[in-house]
């Protein structure tokens, strides 16, 4: 990487070839799949214990990065800790104090504190000023190290080398991919309840770097990722009618999707990125079309008397969801993307409202009224396997992690309060509140960043 390079990655959000100019394996000599190893901690149903894991201080070159490897094995922690799959042990625990990365631990002091798993890692300031990062994960009843690798990149990310290494850890552990290195765009609320200002907001999934990308002059609503560029399309709602925009989060560039008679609703990128479903008002009813973002050329998917919106694809594209009235109170609908015949999904007592496939294909999470209570739910995708996550006053909106694994939702308990946002597992467990600068709403998960 270059001078030049580093310069430009300072003012934007670096991919991971950007930020990580060196990456290779660590030589230890890793051994055939241990128990560990071969045991997924994922469970869907019953008792589960989360794994005991032991994540020293990453150890420094230098004394002035001992604060720096301090903090990447903390955030690392908190990664772990809130998958609710991992059960950090508390560094006071330790009988080892002093770790060195080149040398095999002593795993016997290890197993006396219950570790499972224990990861090593050291961060050394090279002579140009960036920074390289190693790491070892091992299996302690085993002695087997697991995975290791080594990066070298600007001191400024070091968050994100922690993301990436959470990453690692967590599919190495359970077999399926991450969900660390990712950001969430959501709308910031500030002010009374009456008198509200929403601003489009990202941040990291952890609430760290938060940064604003509107300054709240026009109410703002459902903010949602492209699946394969670093741009959003949300609506705004200005002078007249509300309009569908595209944002690139790097450039700050913004543009118009394009102009439509009456009001437009839910704007959802297909998974290809290439095209935007939406619902558009006519009249008292709405319907779907999808636009080609290349030609602007629009086609109408549903023609019905009846309010179709909250559409969603599936992450083959071949299919997708939607909430719709057409049998007297909204429901959820799957149809092939190309439009056709639909087909009711939903069927238990309730309304229920703004689906959302799972990027794994397997699920589609909604919210569900009924009884005074909002509910966030998942179903699988012909309607089967219905699954209550969480319930209470107000719940909305969910969003899939990129795994598929966690689901973020808002709750807003009224009143002068005002909208936060949780997460929970796709099993109903580890329900947790999401850090942010105030109230928020509307969240959107992103890919993992490439």
């Amino acid at each position: 990487m270059t001078d030049s390079d580093d310069l430009r990655v300072m003012r934007f959000r670096p991919n991971r070839r950007q930020m990580i100019s060196g990456m290779a394996a660590l030589g230890a000599l890793i051994g055939s799949r241990s128990a560990l190893a071969q045991k997924k901690v994922i469970v869907q149903e019953g008792d589960f214990a989360p794994v005991p894991i032991a994540i020293p201080n990453f150890t420094a070159g230098t004394p002035g990065d001992t604060e720096v490897g301090a903090g990447v094995a903390q955030v690392i922690t908190n990664n772990l800790k809130r998958s609710g799959l991992f059960a950090p042990i508390d560094q006071a625990a330790y009988l080892e104090k002093s770790i060195n990365f080149d040398v095999a631990p002593n795993f016997n002091n290890w197993k006396s504190i219950n570790a499972q798993a224990l990861l090593t890692g050291r961060m050394t300031r090279q002579g140009s000023g960036r920074v390289k990062a190693e790491f070892r994960l091992w299996d302690v009843n085993t002695g087997q190290q697991l995975a290791g690798q080594q990066y070298d990149t600007s001191a400024e990310f070091w968050r994100r080398i922690a993301h990436i290494i959470s990453d690692q850890v967590y599919e190495r552990m359970t077999g399926e991919k991450g969900y660390f290195d990712t950001r969430v765009v959501f709308v910031d609320e500030s002010g009374s309840a009456q008198r509200r200002v929403k601003r489009l907001t990202l941040m990291d999934q952890d609430g760290a770097n938060v940064r604003y990308l509107t300054r709240g002059s026009d109410l703002v609503l459902t903010p949602r990722f492209s699946p394969s560029t670093q741009e959003i399309t949300y609506m705004e709602f200005g002078q007249g009618d509300p309009r569908v925009y595209l944002l690139n989060i790097e450039t700050g560039q913004r543009e118009i999707v394009g102009n439509f008679p009456g009001m437009s609703f839910s704007p959802r990128f297909s998974p290809d990125g290439q095209r935007i479903i939406m619902s558009l008002q006519q009249g008292g009813n709405s319907n779907l079309f999808v636009m080609d973002l290349r030609s602007k050329a629009m086609t109408r998917l549903t023609d019905t008397p009846a309010i179709d919106t909250s559409p969603s694809y599936a992450p083959d594209g071949s299919r997708l969801c939607f909430e719709s009235d057409r049998g007297g109170k909204p429901q959820i609908y799957v149809m092939p993307a190309t439009g056709g015949q639909a087909q009711r999904i939903s069927f238990g007592d309730g309304s229920y409202s703004t689906p959302v496939w799972s990027p794994r294909g397997d699920y589609i999470a909604f919210t569900k009224q009924g009884g005074g209570q909002f509910a966030i739910g998942i179903m699988k995708t012909d309607g089967s396997g219905e699954r209550i996550l969480t319930s209470g006053f107000h719940n909305e909106g969910p969003t899939f992690a990129p795994n598929g694994r966690v689901v973020m939702f808002f709750r807003d308990p009224g009143g002068n309060s005002g909208p936060s946002l949780y997460t929970i597992d796709v099993s109903g467990r580890n329900e947790l509140r999401v850090p942010t600068p105030g109230f928020a709403s509307d969240p959107a998960w992103s890919p993992l960043l490439s």
